[in-house]
């Protein structure tokens, strides 16, 4: 009985904040409903583009309002934002790039807005959405630009049209995390195919990044390793076209592309185990380099603080670049995507809950004790997240994806109150007080 107090009152401090409302409503009342930075531009979603940073945000204001049906006025808001986006063409409901992975995330709002416009009886509102998921899923399954034969990962969906035959981890979680839920959704059953299509993602990516030894996957791998816009790939064995380092957000994109995936993926299909196991040596992965003071996560994974950029920078083409000595640090964005993966994978029985609860509850304090401040009207921020980073292309020879890279960067900054920092907190908070309900 000696252990039932500290316990109960860990769980009260860890889903709610001084205000007594759970963090998930404070995330989104204080920032996902008002200002966010995108990047390191202040955004709302009264004036946001469709891109994937506010569509993340608004797909967890809608994983809250699931959570906490009587905030309806969640929903009106995502609602107005994707309305803001629809055109009055069928045929072209939405204006996106075409061969840009990036840009299919936020149709993942049109999944939740269908169902719900169905229980209100309005099936005209219903279409709507649906034929815009529709018309991105075609986007990205019929249209999108893949690897070719006789490369390696042929089928893979490229990252974009300026990163020719690259995968990024990113990408899982914009391209084949919306797919699989466009099939859950409208697919069907006889729809088996596309599950293997979706499969072949995740099997080909991390075929070619997972190091086994280290238990992390690098961020990006390109099959043409030689192109000059993947000049920052290896070059030879042991992970020929991989990326150098193991970028923490990068993995977190596509912890949570696995999961999300996994719970809509029919568990008879012949892929289901093999994604499943993908996504439990991941997990594992993590759990290995979870920072054992804080409960969080390093911007770089396998390293600590004690890892700096070393004073040089960089040298490509005769100059030098990312040139400084900043240290390694614990990053918000990925730290809660990592948190959301494993919470979730315990909610749905993916992964055995006496060994990953520990972590969770490790990962979730310590998003609240390491990220989240508060303001004197009791809203709230969350602080320490990378801003951005990516891989070339050849334009921008800066993007080495060094150590020196992620650490100093010219769009490697840390900022505060970033979408993403903000999207993947409110989804592990959801996922966290689901468990504790």
């Amino acid at each position: 009985m000696k252990y039932l107090f500290p316990l109960f009152f860990f769980t009260l401090i860890a889903c709610s904040g001084s205000s007594g409302q759970p963090y998930s409503q404070q995330m989104v009342e204080s920032l996902s409903l008002r200002t966010f930075n995108n990047n390191r531009n202040a955004s709302s979603l009264l004036q946001a583009d469709f891109s994937y940073v506010p569509g993340l945000v608004a797909k967890s204001v809608l994983k809250t309002y699931a959570l906490y049906p009587d905030k309806r006025h969640y929903y009106d808001a995502v609602k107005a934002f994707a309305d803001r986006q629809l055109q009055e063409d069928p045929s072209a409901p939405l204006k996106i790039r075409d061969n840009d992975i990036d840009a299919i995330n936020a149709g993942k709002i049109f999944f939740d807005l269908y169902k719900q416009a169905i229980k209100d009886g309005d099936t005209q509102s219903a279409e709507k959405y649906k034929a815009a998921a529709t018309f991105m899923y075609n986007k990205l399954k019929n249209e999108h630009t893949r690897i070719l034969a006789p490369k390696p990962g042929a089928g893979g969906f490229i990252h974009k049209e300026r990163y020719p035959d690259q995968m990024w981890l990113d990408g899982l979680y914009m391209g084949a995390a919306f797919y699989a839920e466009w099939e859950a959704t409208f697919g069907g059953t006889d729809n088996a195919d596309s599950w293997s299509d979706i499969a072949h993602q995740f099997k080909t990516i991390h075929q070619y990044t997972w190091d086994k030894e280290k238990q992390l996957n690098y961020h990006a791998w390109s099959a043409s390793p030689s192109d000059p816009n993947s000049f920052w790939a290896n070059q030879q064995e042991p992970f020929p076209g991989a990326s150098k380092e193991f970028w923490a957000r990068g993995c977190g994109w596509y912890f949570a592309a696995l999961v999300d995936v996994l719970e809509l993926m029919p568990k008879d299909h012949p892929d289901y185990n093999a994604l499943h196991e993908i996504f439990t040596q991941v997990a594992l992965g993590l759990q290995r380099w979870q920072d054992k003071e804080s409960g969080c996560w390093f911007q770089l994974l396998q390293y600590d603080e004690t890892t700096t950029a070393d004073g040089q920078g960089d040298l490509v083409n005769g100059k030098y670049y990312n040139i400084g000595d900043k240290p390694n640090y614990l990053e918000s964005s990925a730290s809660g995507m990592f948190c959301y993966g494993m919470a979730k994978g315990v909610r749905l029985g993916l992964l055995k809950k006496r060994s990953f609860m520990p972590t969770v509850e490790k990962a979730y304090q310590g998003l609240i004790d390491q990220f989240v401040t508060s303001n004197p009207d009791q809203s709230i921020n969350i602080i320490q997240s990378c801003a951005s980073a990516g891989l070339g292309p050849a334009r921008n020879p800066s993007r080495t994806g060094t150590i020196n890279y992620y650490l100093c960067g010219g769009d490697v900054t840390i900022t505060q109150n970033e979408g993403k920092a903000i999207g993947s907190f409110t989804m592990a908070s959801c996922e966290y007080e689901r468990l504790k309900k």
